[in-house]
């Protein structure tokens, strides 16, 4: 029996970002949403797609997807999810364009399903799930009262997954999982030569063999060289990120502070590699903003008829970050898409 082809608007947001999806709905009218020269009329969803990545192909707005599928309170109560296979298509006949999915019967030599397939998520979300447990940023001394590796089964300079070492600090505490860490290189304002923090640098897991002063642990897992001195923190639940992707609703005038996993103040950071911000709660920013990057403009000598005239580049406008970690005065971003390379001290602002 033939099922007639139907349509209907659907709400791609995660249960976990109903709540902030509606307030947002519900803020100051925006500028039109503009769709692009070369939107496609409809669109297979394909596996690895993202609801960031579809909107994308339809408007240079892509963290305004909610506005692209004309959600109402409705909706965002009663959510649908999108598959690979799906039909989208763009719905011309409302006085703001948005998109459809079309709901049709199609053969098993044309879509494959798994018993239990897979929704489409906001954004690659394995890009940023390792960072959601594991502090980022530490205060100037914030490991510096932190339970410390004092000395090794074996003696061994340095501990490999599996191996056991004595920690002095960790007294009555009863978490059964911890982190090792490293302070690393400080996170400095340079609008302010300020230090907003220190990076802390991700080691491996321990698990407590033995309580008392000191304790026994064993590695469970490494994943850069353990040491004597090292720290321990107790594992944290992942944090919450809403995937709600949305613009901050005040001025945010930041800049790229560290490509995180870099060395030192260089490197350079591609799609879908994690930058430290100089702004987080302090400065109103929260998980789920999006904020577009800038190259700072630069002086250029040009000769004149009597002497050297400069002149002041523009600043260019290149790509966008997703926030998925804040902190009081840093937080974290997931590049998003940018047309160049991005490099520390570039700007951040408002999309």
């Amino acid at each position: 029996m033939h099922e007639k082809a139907r349509k209907y608007i659907i709400n791609f947001t995660f249960a976990l970002a109903l709540g902030a999806a509606a307030g947002a709905l519900a803020q100051a009218p925006k500028p039109p949403l503009v769709l692009k020269p070369n939107a496609p009329e409809r669109y297979v969803v394909q596996p690895g797609d993202t609801l960031w990545s579809i909107a994308e192909r339809f408007t240079d707005s892509p963290w305004r997807w909610s506005e692209l599928w004309n959600l109402n309170r409705e909706q965002i109560r009663n959510p649908h999810r999108i598959h690979p296979g799906d039909v989208i298509v763009l719905d011309r006949s409302r006085e703001q364009p948005a998109l459809a999915l079309e709901t049709v019967q199609l053969s098993p030599q044309v879509r494959a399903e798994s018993t239990a397939p897979q929704a489409v998520p906001p954004i690659p979300q394995a890009a940023i799930e390792p960072f959601l447990s594991r502090p980022l940023v530490v205060e100037p001394d914030g490991l510096d009262q932190a339970p410390v590796i004092v000395a090794t089964e074996t003696g061994r300079v340095v501990i490999e997954a599996g191996a056991r070492a004595y920690v002095k600090g960790i007294g009555d505490a009863k978490a059964e999982q911890w982190f090792v860490y490293r302070r690393g290189q400080p996170l400095v304002d340079p609008d302010e030569n300020r230090t907003l923090g220190f990076e802390a640098i991700f080691l491996g897991t321990a698990r407590i063999v033995r309580a008392g002063e000191p304790a026994l642990v064993e590695l469970t897992s490494v994943r850069q060289e353990v040491a004597v001195g090292d720290r321990l923190i107790a594992a944290g639940r992942p944090e919450a990120v809403n995937y709600v992707p949305r613009a901050p609703g005040s001025p945010v005038n930041a800049r790229v502070i560290s490509i995180y996993g870099g060395v030192g103040r260089t490197g350079e950071a591609g799609r879908l590699s994690i930058v430290a911000l100089s702004a987080g709660k302090n400065q109103g920013l929260e998980a789920g903003h999006v904020l577009a990057l800038y190259r700072p403009g630069g002086k250029l000598a040009r000769a004149g008829a009597a002497e050297t005239m400069p002149v002041v580049l523009p600043e260019e406008r290149y790509g966008l970050v997703f926030v998925f970690r804040v902190f009081d005065r840093v937080s974290y971003a997931l590049v998003m898409n940018v047309a160049r390379p991005v490099n520390p001290f570039d700007l951040v602002r408002n999309p």
